[in-house]
């Protein structure tokens, strides 16, 4: 049990951290015109490269504790962006030569997700 809060501590630590780091990314295109998502845009990048190089370095240098794998993949990374996580993971499957699953998981994911969003949407205007 105290394993488990401990993780959830450093996870949400980690997340408490990336998402107020989203929120001030954010907060430097507020006022802007652009019908380009700017801030969601770069914040998805800059978590894309952050999660590559510590997937690179976690493999790398093995004697990294998995509490900083926890913090900084699982709890800031996903709560900067889990677009990243989303990106590693369909990565990971290009590396193994999982073709058919990385379409299934990269156009399901985006399907889905948008007509859950739509779906939502929907129903948030029916309430």
């Amino acid at each position: 049990m105290k394993t488990i809060i401990k993780d959830l501590v450093l996870v949400g630590m980690g997340s408490f951290i990336g998402g107020v780091l989203r929120y001030l990314v954010g907060l430097l295109f507020k006022g802007t015109t652009l019908l380009f998502p700017c801030s969601t845009f770069w914040v998805n990048i800059i978590g894309c490269l952050f999660i590559g190089f510590l997937s690179a370095l976690f493999l790398r240098i093995p004697t990294i504790s998995s509490n900083v794998n926890l913090f900084l993949v699982v709890g800031f990374c996903g709560g900067f962006t889990t677009f990243s996580t989303f990106s590693r993971d369909l990565f990971l499957m290009l590396e193994r030569g999982e073709y058919t699953l990385f379409l299934l998981y990269a156009f399901g994911s985006i399907l889905l997700g948008l007509l859950a969003v739509f779906l939502g949407f929907v129903s948030g205007k029916l309430f």
